[in-house]
């Protein structure tokens, strides 16, 4: 155990080897009752020594599917606004923070699922894991109701950016630098950093990004469900706010099954107020270093979540948002031509690629013509624990940017000496790009800023290679759909 004197309180924490863990301290007030639905509140200081050695509370979510294995640990409660800080002293040493996000579709996961130890240790900063409200508890548009919900379709966000106000306040009491943060994240977590960009609120509260296997970066207003859930809660003839904030917990979450395109990183004009390209374009030099980079086989983990193959009105709506909403028949007739003899169920795979791949594209060349830098990486290294039948699929690098083959999410078997030797390099370009802003120089091939006429793309594998525009058949198939 070890305890220190913030200024918050006393906290007690854990020593973890070489590092020291404070997990579950609060960073927002408990979003319950009639503050279900609204902004974050800042957490008060906390009364006699704060406790932070057990798994800390996760947002409301419905069970993972059985291939990601057992919920992440913590019990489920709305008072999930916790963060986790994984440090190597909680001294005066003013070191980096990186500020991880997790993923899981902006309705699963939590930051228990996380190791930042390894991380935290071998590059010498401070890792912070947060979560946040997901799903209807976080990104349900309920702006209808007034002024008290006009964050309601991206509190998730808020709550994002209210854990970074905590960093700012409070993390050089942990050995942190609040002015050197760099956020990151996978999946939604990847969508959120890029939504960070442009959400105003946030401006200032970090300094480089990374966005890993990102959605595409926001464009669309939020989805309304106020007719869906007035049928469900009986409240066509009025009541609906009341009836939802009076729900029980579980009742919201078997209801939210019954949504579609319930997603964070909407452009609501409160807290995202514009796409991200056109945030990266007006600020410009003013802005942060980006590194955005996704899976070459991100499709492969969708179609296993699934029961049965895509039909043909599931191929048009998964290349819809490839074409970021607009109409996919270019896109499917494009696909056709490049894979002619592929069957349904890998176009579907190939579409949810594109997918990821399109969003890190566009967010490095946006970042590389306008910010300080972008670089584009993409991820090839097939798994190794379900036989390589997913190849290298959507979540796979995870445990090489923490630096944790065989712990948490993990597809690769850690007695790999060629996946160890990986881990090890992608991790400490990680730890590079976040210390400096430049990622080069942990042992990885030379890695050029991306431009947008060569395109370099660093592609991680057995032995990694710089290569030059590698994704131009489809990225032309996604330039025309969207033109």
């Amino acid at each position: 155990m070890i305890e220190v004197s913030t200024r918050l309180g006393p906290v007690r924490g854990s020593r973890e080897g070489p590092v020291s863990v404070f997990r579950g301290l609060p960073y927002g007030a408990p979003p319950v009752g009639t503050g279900r639905f609204g902004a974050p509140r800042p957490a008060p200081r906390w009364a006699g020594t704060f406790d932070a050695t057990g798994p800390h509370r996760r947002a409301w979510q419905p069970p993972p599917p059985a291939i990601l294995g057992s919920p992440p640990l913590g019990e489920m409660s709305e008072d999930c606004l916790c963060l986790t800080v994984t440090t190597p002293a909680p001294d005066v040493g003013r070191r980096p923070v990186l500020f991880w996000i997790h993923g899981g579709a902006f309705t699963m996961g939590s930051a228990s699922e996380y190791d930042a130890t390894v991380l935290a240790a071998q590059g010498d900063v401070v890792v912070v894991t947060i979560n946040y409200r997901l799903g209807v508890f976080g990104f349900l548009d309920l702006s209808a109701f007034g002024e008290r919900y006009a964050t309601s379709a991206n509190n998730g966000l808020l709550d994002q950016i209210a854990a970074l106000e905590w960093v700012r306040d409070n993390i050089d009491d942990y050995g942190g630098d609040p002015d050197n943060v760099t956020i990151f994240g996978e999946s939604a977590g990847g969508l959120s950093v890029l939504s960070l960009l442009a959400a105003p609120g946030a401006d200032g509260l970090y300094h480089r990004a990374i966005a890993h296997s990102p959605g595409l970066a926001p464009i669309a207003p939020p989805v309304a469900h106020l007719d869906a859930l007035s049928t469900i809660f009986d409240a066509t003839d009025g009541g609906l706010l009341e009836r939802l904030v009076e729900a029980e917990p579980a009742s919201l979450i078997e209801a939210q099954k019954q949504l579609t395109i319930l997603s964070g990183g909407r452009v609501d004009g409160v807290v995202v107020t514009r796409s991200t390209v056109d945030a990266i374009t007006e600020r410009g030099r003013a802005g942060v270093p980006l590194i955005a980079g996704s899976n070459h086989d991100e499709g492969t983990l969708f179609s296993s979540l699934r029961a049965t193959d895509a039909d043909p009105a599931e191929l048009t709506d998964t290349a819809r948002r490839v074409v970021g909403g607009g109409d996919p028949t270019g896109l499917l007739d494009g696909l056709e031509r490049l894979h002619p003899d592929d069957d349904p169920p890998t176009h579907y795979e190939q579409l949810w690629t594109d997918f990821f791949r399109r969003a890190a594209v566009e967010a490095a060349g946006a970042a590389a013509a306008h910010a300080p830098g972008g670089w584009l990486y993409r991820f090839d290294l097939p798994e190794t624990v379900l036989g390589g039948a997913l190849g290298a699929t959507h979540g796979s690098e995870i445990a090489f940017t923490f630096n944790t083959l065989g712990r948490g999410i993990s597809f690769h078997d850690p007695g790999d000496a060629g996946a160890a030797a990986l881990a090890e390099a992608w991790s400490g370009t990680v730890l590079a790009f976040a210390r400096t802003g430049d990622p080069n120089g942990a042992g990885l091939p030379d890695w050029p800023r991306y431009d947008n006429e060569r395109r370099p793309c660093l592609v991680l594998d057995w032995e990694s290679f710089v290569v030059e525009d590698p994704d131009r058949d489809h990225r032309q198939l996604w330039d025309a759909a969207a033109s």
